[in-house]
């Protein structure tokens, strides 16, 4: 049972310039594995976005804005609980790695405080539509999480029956722990019933766009919020997009994709003015994690972090730094840029006191209340006076202002400056990711004394949320059952 926490109201009527004292509704677009450089408004040069183009003119970008993690599932975790995937036990687990597999026994802790159950609590509509990654077992599902709607697929489109025996075949170690050969049928589930199975991949963004579009006509009298995961560009070598789509963009699958999304980007903010309620709505864009490229100069095909260093799945800034737009017509100043520091945790804090509460007040919430830096308050700065950088049980790097350590350690499983070949990682870098932002300028020799500053937070961060085999003080456990079974059909369960 979930501790009911202490809601303390804001002054009346507060709500960042809502229009007539309503309570703001919010859209969050989570699309996955989206590169820094791949839409318009961050630099790509081959993909199409016109829709992120007027929502970047119409509202404010963000340049310095990060998730907590290079991989799916730990950067899901922390959007929802306002807090790092390690203190809520997501990060990493024995027998999934970093990412949960199908007929996984482990999710998101009952326990744990969604923003969707936040908001609940001050009488919102709350739905997710598109990918969730948190855990398919029933009790680890989104209505089971604060949600009154869930419209999607449980973990990432490339998890399909035909992956898992590809996998069981190689006889490898994931192979044994996860059980591939059972994984089921890809399944698209309405709440907490398979509807489709295997669902059609080509067909997700413009299943999930129409289907938000008739949840968000369904509640737009009262206040709502609106998670949609977007499964697109997608985890799978080849992504997927409507016949519509494909081959039209100068990009192959991957430019298809992202010119879909970017479509529906359109079709979502065009029923929010139709409806009339665009002043009273926050939209996010922003991406899971960096895209899966290798780092070879020109190659797109598989996105572009552009540019930043490096590719996602690791602690490099191409990894954690995602292309993120906010829109609130009349309230988001237009056509403007923030370069201070915050993160996807910082919505859980945000969103409740936008709402009229605060977060909850009986458990550590790593996120902050960033409301000055998306109205460009004058002054406002970053929160932050550490922000750390984790692959799995292992922390990598820790930022501090406009500095990026690299901890010095022997055992890096995928260091993002240096080659497996090369034995140079048991050396700190430093790196100005403001001034710097490809991070080709290890500064570490001259400047000694916050090579040093940034190892005393590294430390302080360690005792609270652990480090490879040493447990933090501030950790809480991931959620666990017995026997988990396949999703099936919902006439077969």
């Amino acid at each position: 049972m979930k501790m009911i926490f202490s809601i303390v109201l804001l002054a009346a009527g507060f709500a960042l310039g809502a229009e007539d004292g309503k309570k703001p509704n919010f859209i969050i677009i989570y699309t996955d594995n989206l590169g820094y450089g791949d839409i318009e408004p961050f630099g790509s040069k081959v993909h199409r976005t016109p829709n992120l183009n007027r929502m970047a003119r119409e509202g404010r970008k963000f340049t310095h804005f990060c998730v907590t993690a290079g991989v799916c599932t730990p950067s899901r975790s922390s959007i929802m609980t306002g807090c790092y995937s390690q203190r809520v036990g997501m990060h990493h687990n024995e027998r999934d790695g970093w990412v949960l597999r199908p007929v996984s026994p482990y999710g998101l802790h009952p326990d744990e405080i969604t923003i969707a159950e936040v908001l609940k609590e001050q009488g919102y509509a709350t739905a997710t539509i598109g990918k969730w990654h948190l855990g398919d077992q029933p009790v680890f599902m989104p209505t089971q999480q604060g949600f009154d709607y869930f419209f999607g697929i449980p973990y990432s489109d490339d998890m399909t029956r035909e992956a898992g025996i590809r996998i069981a075949k190689r006889n490898s170690p994931l192979a044994t722990q996860t059980g591939s050969s059972l994984w089921p049928p890809l399944p698209l589930l309405e709440n907490e019933m398979v509807i489709e199975a295997p669902v059609d991949r080509d067909g997700l963004t413009k299943r999930y766009t129409n289907r938000a579009i008739e949840w968000i006509e369904a509640h737009k009298d009262e206040p709502f919020f609106l998670y949609f995961p977007q499964a697109m560009p997608g985890s799978t070598t080849t992504p997927f997009s409507s016949p519509e789509f494909r081959g039209k963009s100068k990009n192959g699958p991957w430019g298809d994709s992202i010119e879909e999304l970017d479509w529906s980007q359109g079709q979502l903010l065009d029923k929010l003015v139709e409806l009339g309620i665009e002043e009273n709505t926050l939209v996010i864009w922003t991406s899971d994690n960096g895209a899966p490229i290798r780092p070879e100069p020109g190659n797109v095909t598989r996105g572009s972090n552009q540019p930043l260093h490096g590719r996602g799945y690791t602690t490099s800034e191409g990894a954690f730094r995602v292309p993120t737009i906010m829109w609130w017509p009349g309230t988001i100043p237009e056509g403007t840029i923030s370069q201070e520091f915050c993160t996807t945790m910082d919505l859980l804090p945000t969103f409740a006191r936008m709402a009229g509460s605060k977060e909850p007040q009986d458990r550590k919430i790593d996120g902050y209340d960033i409301r000055s830096l998306m109205v460009e308050e004058v002054g406002a700065k970053t929160p932050y006076k550490a922000f750390y950088y984790y692959d799995g049980v292992q922390m990598q790097a820790v930022r501090s202002g406009p500095w990026k350590l690299f901890l010095p350690m022997g055992n890096f499983r995928n260091h993002p400056h240096f080659s497996r070949k090369e034995d140079n990682s048991e050396r700190s870098l430093l790196f100005n990711v403001v001034e710097d932002i490809a991070c080709k300028n290890d500064v570490a020799a001259d400047h000694p004394e916050v090579v040093k500053r940034l190892m005393e937070l590294a430390d302080i961060g360690r005792a609270d949320l652990g480090d490879g085999d040493t447990r933090g003080a501030g950790q809480r456990p991931i959620g666990q059952i017995d026997n988990p079974v396949p999703q099936l059909l919902g006439l077969e369960r």
